[in-house]
């Protein structure tokens, strides 16, 4: 059977910019990307039905015999199970959301067309785990964590911790190879510790489970790091975070607070950035929605910072309580910048001029360079996309 994971349109859209470099189903929440838990579960490849400028990227595989897969639910061995056995014509579902569809590829190819004559819908009973808006993403961490902790260590054995290590409490922490552990303090009381392939934990930094520690995540002396939070592969963490998810390859190499947010790939946290998560009013949060064009309430206490792939801060930047930042914005100086920061963005509180693209993708090149991965056509060409689609949000 051939699966291929969809983006809900509207969905993807309250998703933005997280979703700007990538199909929904490659945001990570827990310790694993929607795709890879699904690929983890069906033990087998995934393909994406998504917007066009990222197919080369992420292409579109089709065969006779098809399930879609909604990009923004979460997998269990219960859905799983469902899912295996419909046959055409088939629709999997809860409340008014469709979970997956067994299509053949003329179905595919009449994508679009009026066709829900005939469709047998089949009931999921319990609700799934799903990601609707950015927030979802830290505030559904804790329990992603635990359904991946439960998933990738099951039947297997974690590797000894050091004795130089401070254990508290008998919860559990696993170690995958290669990982190097020494004098830390780990406390898995409150949720499991995950500590992924040539992770690197330093002296002194101090971690509250749930956590999710990715390949070769660096944590820094003396960080300190309250869950759930979810470092995405290759990060570098320093400093202070609380219920936040880097997505991967980011740098918050120093002293400064993050959290309940999201920070895209690529990004850049210059020394002492700090979020503030938390209105002195104790009000509910508004956050920039670019499906509204306008701010919307989320409902929450608490929430820091949405931040699109390749942007960063410097030194003793402030972000405000909801702050979104877009793709590709280099935000510094003193103050506190405005809560909503179009993409390719350059500037401070004094004023904001347009993030040239040749520029944007000579530094892109540069900082794939350090991490010994190739700024190719493929990635050029998506940022030029999101360049050309994003010009309307620097307008505002």
């Amino acid at each position: 059977m051939n699966y291929i994971l969809f983006d809900e349109s509207i969905v993807r859209t309250n998703l933005l910019p997280l979703t700007y470099m990538r199909p929904v189903a490659d945001i990570r929440v827990g310790i694993l990307t929607i795709r890879e838990k699904w690929e983890t579960y069906l033990k087998v490849k995934t393909s994406s039905l998504t917007e066009g400028y990222l197919s080369r990227k992420y292409p579109f595989v089709k065969e006779d015999q098809n399930i879609l897969i909604n990009g923004s639910v979460c997998p269990d061995a219960a859905m799983v199970k469902a899912i295996k056995t419909l046959r055409h014509d088939q629709t999997l579902a809860f409340n008014d959301t469709i979970i997956a569809l067994h299509v053949t590829a003329e179905d595919l190819d009449a994508l679009g067309e009026s066709a829900s004559e005939g469709i047998e819908e089949i009931v999921l009973k319990n609700a799934p785990l799903k990601i609707n808006h950015t927030w979802d993403i830290f505030t559904k961490n804790d329990l992603a964590i635990r359904e991946d902790f439960k998933l990738v260590t099951k039947g297997r054995k974690s590797l000894p911790l050091s004795n130089s290590n401070k254990i508290i409490g008998t919860g559990d922490i696993f170690l995958e190879k290669g990982a190097k552990v020494e004098g830390a303090n780990l406390n898995a009381t409150n949720g499991p510790i995950y500590i992924g392939e040539n992770a690197e934990i330093m002296e002194g930094a101090m971690l509250r489970g749930p956590i999710a520690i990715c390949e070769g995540v660096q944590i820094k002396m003396g960080a300190k790091i309250y869950g759930p939070s979810t470092f995405g592969p290759h990060c570098r963490i320093g400093g202070e975070v609380n219920n936040s998810v880097f997505f991967g390859y980011g740098n918050k190499a120093h002293d400064g607070f993050v959290g309940h947010s999201v920070i895209s790939e690529w990004c850049n946290l210059g020394a002492d950035t700090n979020t503030s998560n938390l209105k002195n009013t104790y009000d509910e949060i508004r956050l920039w929605s670019y499906g509204k064009k306008t701010f919307v309430n989320t409902h929450l206490q608490f929430c820091g910072l949405i931040m699109g792939d390749h942007s960063m801060s410097g030194i003793n930047t402030m972000f405000n309580t909801g702050t979104v930042v877009g793709v590709n914005a280099n935000i510094f100086g003193t103050g506190f910048p405005r809560n909503f920061i179009p993409s390719f963005t350059w500037g401070s509180t004094a004023g904001h001029s347009n993030y040239k693209l040749d520029k944007a993708m000579e530094v892109a090149e540069a900082v794939y360079k350090r991490r010994n991965r190739a700024f190719d056509d493929i990635e050029q060409n998506l940022m030029k996309s999101v360049f050309n689609m994003t010009l309307k949000n620097r307008r505002i």
